[in-house]
């Protein structure tokens, strides 16, 4: 079986509170296996036989019923998650002020061509992730870049520690 981690988009940040709870129990209804929560943020992880893009659509369209509007899943095996964080192009940035912003399909050649960034903020893609670094914090920070919507962000603090957590399972 895979080990997946599965990052939701707008859980518990948007007014959309949801228990971490609720979360495990609608995963183990999925037939997932060996469900863990990790902190209030929509992060879940599992085994599971199915492909990754079939338990991200799984549980898109379970939470989907649930809410009366898919938040968007994104899902990512051990190894692809070990990888974004050895492949972070950003290494003396302090890891609460690097996200990394998870997107379900590979992100354009092009997507950072039309990044405004007030602050100094800086952006790699790579693949299905964009890596952002915030000098000041992205709590004020006025960057806009179109193709952070669709995805979902968590700091490289969560990230290495989902990564772990991952790797424990396997």
């Amino acid at each position: 079986m895979t080990v997946y981690v599965a990052l939701l988009r707008a859980v518990n940040v948007t007014g959309t509170a949801f228990p971490m709870t609720e979360l495990k129990a609608i995963c183990e209804d999925l037939g997932f296996e060996d469900v863990r929560t990790y902190i209030q943020s929509g992060n879940v992880l599992f085994r599971s036989d199915d492909k990754e893009a079939v338990v991200a659509d799984k549980l898109n369209e379970a939470l989907g019923s649930k809410f009366g509007k898919k938040p968007g899943v994104m899902a990512r095996t051990t190894q692809e998650l070990e990888a974004v964080v050895a492949n972070v192009p950003f290494p003396d940035a302090k890891p609460n002020f690097l996200l990394v912003y998870f997107l379900s399909q590979k992100a354009s050649a092009d997507a950072l061509e039309v990044m405004v960034a007030p602050d100094s903020e800086e952006a790699v893609v790579a693949g299905r992730e964009i890596y952002v670094h915030y000098p000041n914090g992205s709590g004020r920070s006025k960057l806009k870049l179109p193709a952070l919507k669709t995805g979902t962000s968590r700091n490289l603090n969560t990230v290495r520690k989902l990564a772990e957590m991952a790797r424990a399972m396997e």
